[in-house]
């Protein structure tokens, strides 16, 4: 079965269908649900960061009108121990013992009447702590130690011995700090039970996870706990795990008896939801002198929460498979503080290790006097060098072709201060992006009714990335329809099972789901005239036939077919559904590796008496395989590089280094890119639809924010001779 050129869709720049609704303020957030006799629920947190809990005193805020419960260690029921997940253990548990391990720990949740209520009471609950020592310091010696947990640790030939011999050597840290994702929305739990059935309105990026979790944590058949999230107001992968407050919400909602709303504040969701990881970095190279590697060293420390085994992100684990080396050896570590627990965020662990590897071949091409795309086109690889395979596609070639004559490398004068306008220095810089996008299994059922509409089903989310809209553009194409007649229902842990939205691999997983289930509902409209004297299409087999304008065809003769509405008319049927489904770990499945790629180039100017960093303008060019929406997509690389600015010049969670106490856990003590921050950002899609994925599809999400600190850094570099290996660069760097 074959769809129609002229009939195309995927890939225009289609407007969100989901658009107007978001605009006019009537798509439905977690926060925005409400159901009779709702509650709510405000937390308690802990105002230090390691000790015990000696003693509470709720009294007061018991008596307080409108109060229902404080729920405490001392009073919770006892609940399951969370699951084991795909990405890892689930976080510590809610109100498990008096133990403090960090500073802004759920201590208790009070619920009562209204939130203003709740609040009050919370204020009101007395702690008493006995203080112990925190560890705070990613370099404190006391602070235990993580190593190769995740089995991703690389070792391919004798690094030692190729650095001993290489003709140039280099040898240096670099610093990233713990960054906060701050989603617009702020996370949201609504919890209704209905005897032993949970309901429950989240801010997930996986509502199975959610579902699974709840079924575990409350002894709970699966089938009895349905998660719910049609809208998110963004993730960042903060969304991937299911957090401590969304299990105390449905705690809370079964002991009173009635439906809890918890929203998160502000600040709490500097201690609540997850954090980039603060690194430590040890870059070493060996080199030619005409610039061939011959061996690359990597180690990545990151932080842990104290009790926590979550959120892995190895630094390294894209670093072995970049660049052609025979000699490459990788290590990653993670030490236990006394913090909120880190976790995945957008790119996680190759965005900071990028900004390390291709800050210091960006320092050794000025070591060698070599061009920095000309270095690394040296040691450029068609075949993934972890296991010897050609990539499925690759075009990083193409990206730093395409990308330096957009942004005219070819005027950058490569001595250190050379260019200036008036008194501004400026700056070129570029890095390069290897990017291992996921993909999981996905299930999706898609319905021909008799109005000749489709209607697609799976649990999957859309987080902001546009999910509702490529699902809608894949499925029209695939079936010969126009936009409006597709509807795509999402967000439901009872629709067929999807996985989490997060490692740039949802587009893929979902819409390989959606191929198998067209197949499929062709198939079957194809059955149901086999046998019926008065179809054309009788007797034809799925090679034999196009879809097209809503129907069914013979290929290559448009008159010689018929609709679907008349399909399901003549045999009386209401509406035809197939169930489809995406499995990549498919008993024997073992496909070449598959990447997708980018080239960064950053235009930078520095003043030159003050020391003022500015970005003038970014372009980007990229291969992520076969492009599903144009617009989408510039728009998900556009916000990549606004992130990407964040971290590099503004953004940095600041811990006391006495108590743990985030010290700037708001948005007017957080700095975050403003309009100012951000200047024209160009970028261009490269390469071929994938030769392995479903549809061509490589995955774009997270590739849109790995490599731009790198370019900026570079850039700055250039301009004005300092080095910058720790982020992010302040003033103080270029003074």
């Amino acid at each position: 079965m074959t769809t129609a050129t002229r009939e195309k869709i995927i890939g225009d720049p289609v407007d969100r269908v989901d658009g107007p609704l978001k605009v006019t303020g009537a798509a439905p957030y977690p926060s925005d649900f409400t159901v009779p006799d709702l509650t709510h629920a405000v937390l308690v947190q802990s105002t230090i960061a390691a000790g015990t809990i000696r003693g509470i005193d709720a009294a007061m805020a018991e008596a307080t009108p409108g109060v229902l419960a404080v729920i405490t260690h001392e009073n919770a029921p006892a609940l399951v121990e969370g699951p084991m997940t795909p990405l890892g253990p689930s976080p510590p548990f809610p109100l498990r013992d008096n133990r403090i391990l960090h500073q802004g720990q759920h201590v208790a949740v009070v619920v009562a009447r209204t939130r203003e209520q709740a609040a009050a009471a919370a204020r009101l609950v007395e702690m008493d702590y006995e203080e112990a020592a925190p560890v705070l310091s990613i370099d404190d010696p006391r602070a235990p130690v993580l190593l190769n947990r995740w089995g991703q640790d690389v070792d391919r030939g004798d690094v030692t011995a190729a650095l001993a011999s290489a003709e140039v050597v280099y040898d240096e840290i670099f610093t990233t700090a713990a960054v906060t994702p701050n989603p617009m929305g702020l996370f949201a739990t609504v919890a209704r039970w209905e005897g032993n059935r949970l309901t429950v309105h989240d801010a997930s990026q996986d509502p199975m996870l959610v579902r699974k979790t709840l079924a575990t944590v409350f002894d709970l058949p699966e089938a009895d706990v349905r998660v719910l999230v049609p809208y998110l107001g963004g993730g960042f992968g903060s969304g991937l795990r299911v957090w401590p407050h969304v299990i105390l919400t449905a705690l809370a909602a079964r002991v009173v008896g009635r439906p809890v709303k918890l929203v998160l504040t502000r600040p709490q969701m500097f201690t609540s939801v997850g954090h980039r990881p603060e690194t430590r970095q040890r870059v070493r190279l060996g080199a030619t002198r005409d610039g061939r590697l011959v061996a690359l060293d990597h180690e990545g420390t990151s932080t842990i929460g104290a009790l926590d085994d979550g959120g892995v992100e190895p630094v390294t684990q894209v670093t072995g498979n970049a660049y052609s080396c025979p000699n490459v050896a990788t290590h990653d570590r993670r030490t236990r503080l006394h913090i909120p627990s880190p976790h995945w965020m957008r790119g996680p662990g190759t965005t900071q290790g990028n900004f390390a590897v291709e800050s210091a071949l960006d320092e050794l091409s000025y070591t060698l006097g070599i061009d920095p795309i000309e270095l690394r086109l040296r040691n450029y690889t068609e075949v993934h060098p972890g296991s010897g395979r050609p990539w499925s596609s690759k075009a990083l070639r193409e990206c730093y072709r395409v990308g330096a004559e957009r942004f005219g490398w070819a005027r950058r004068t490569p001595d250190i201060g050379s260019m200036r306008d008036g008194n501004w220095l400026v700056g070129y810089g570029m890095a390069g992006v290897t990017f291992t996008p996921g993909q999981a299994p996905c299930q999706a059922t898609v319905s021909i009714r008799r109005d000749g509409s489709a209607h697609v089903r799976s649990a999957a989310t859309d987080l902001g990335t546009g999910t509702y809209t490529i699902a809608t553009q894949v499925t029209a194409e695939l079936l010969g329809l126009d936009i409006d007649q597709v509807h795509v229902e999402i967000g439901d842990s009872d629709l067929p099972p999807a996985p989490y939205s997060g490692g740039s691999g949802m587009a893929t997983s979902l819409s390989g789901a959606i191929l198998d289930a067209v197949g499929k509902l062709v198939r079957a409209f194809l059955d149901l005239v086999a046998d019926d004297e008065s179809s054309p299409l009788r007797g034809r087999s799925p090679d034999e036939v196009t879809v097209t304008k809503g129907g069914i065809h013979v290929v290559d003769a448009p008159s010689i077919g018929e609709t679907y509405v008349d399909i399901l008319a003549r045999h009386g049927l209401p509406e035809t559904t197939a169930h489809g489904e995406r499995n990549p770990r498919a008993t024997g499945a073992n496909p070449p590796p598959s990447g997708s790629f980018a080239a960064w180039f950053a235009e930078v100017r520095v003043d030159a008496d003050l020391g003022l960093l500015r970005v003038a303008r970014i372009v980007s060019a990229v291969d992520a395989g076969r492009i599903l929406n144009e617009k989408l997509a510039r728009s998900q690389m556009i916000g990549g590089a606004v992130m990407g600015i964040g971290m590099t010049m503004l953004e940095g969670t600041v811990f006391d280094p006495e108590t743990g106490r985030i010290a700037n856990a708001t948005f007017g003590d957080y700095l975050i890119p403003a309009n100012a921050d951000v200047a024209e950002i160009d970028v261009v899609f490269v390469g071929t639809p994938d030769t392995v994925r479903p549809l061509g599809i490589k995955g774009l999400g997270e590739i849109g924010v790995v490599g731009v600190s790198a370019a900026i850094a570079n850039a700055v570099y250039h301009a004005t001779g300092r080095r910058i290996r720790s982020l992010p660069i302040t003033v103080e760097q270029l003074l």
